[in-house]
């Protein structure tokens, strides 16, 4: 029981270190919090810090949901004897929910996108193939990240029940990963249905 809970707490520390927010203090000396859209997640590091490092940001975020999934969760694998996949789930939902809700920033964090495609490249990663090609389609067709970021993460669960059938702790974390994308995007959702929310290559409004 130890190791198990020792592992999803490393998770959820790993998950909560705000990579882009410290990349963001140290090179441009700027709080993240502060500036473009004031999220610190890999987007808004790609704003302020352009897009090289700002993919380095992603990439930080991305690993925070791989890692666990794919050696924290060794220390929980007693979880899988009756249900599969039972502990790498878990231990990429607590990295998830580290980025959402840091304990380094008072449980004010981001939106858990770059994180969640880490947790699932680490079990099945067709599943973040198949939904990326939603991502892809619907950033080429409106050009909003977030409505992309959206479709996604709605698009997690049905894809992963339907290509690992066998593995139903894997869908409901995903299901999971799906209520934290709605619950973070809130402010985009609403903007999107005021028509007000940002598309790529448009001019900001002065």
């Amino acid at each position: 029981m130890l190791p198990t809970l020792l592992a999803l707490l490393a998770s959820y520390l790993l998950g909560s270190v705000p990579f882009g927010l410290v990349m963001a203090r140290l090179i441009k000396g700027v709080d993240l919090r502060e500036v473009g859209s004031g999220n610190i997640g890999a987007t808004n590091a790609m704003r302020v810090l352009g897009k090289p490092l700002g993919l380095v940001a992603f990439l930080l975020d991305f690993g925070k949901g791989l890692v666990p999934t794919l050696f924290l969760s060794k220390y929980a694998a007693d979880l899988n004897v009756h249900t599969p996949l039972l502990a790498e789930s878990l231990c990429g939902v607590a990295a998830v929910v580290g980025h959402c809700f840091p304990i380094y920033l008072k449980f004010r964090g981001g939106k858990g996108v770059a994180t969640g495609c880490g947790a699932i490249v680490g079990i099945e990663p067709m599943v973040f193939v198949a939904s990326g090609l939603v991502w892809v389609a619907l950033l080429g067709a409106l050009r909003m990240v977030s409505l992309a970021s959206i479709a996604m993460g709605l698009a997690f669960p049905i894809v992963a029940a339907w290509l690992v059938p066998g593995a139903p702790a894997f869908a409901g974390a995903c299901a999971l990963l799906t209520v934290l994308v709605l619950v973070r995007h809130r402010a985009n959702i609403a903007r999107i249905r005021a028509g007000t929310e940002p598309r790529i290559g448009a001019k900001p409004s002065i």
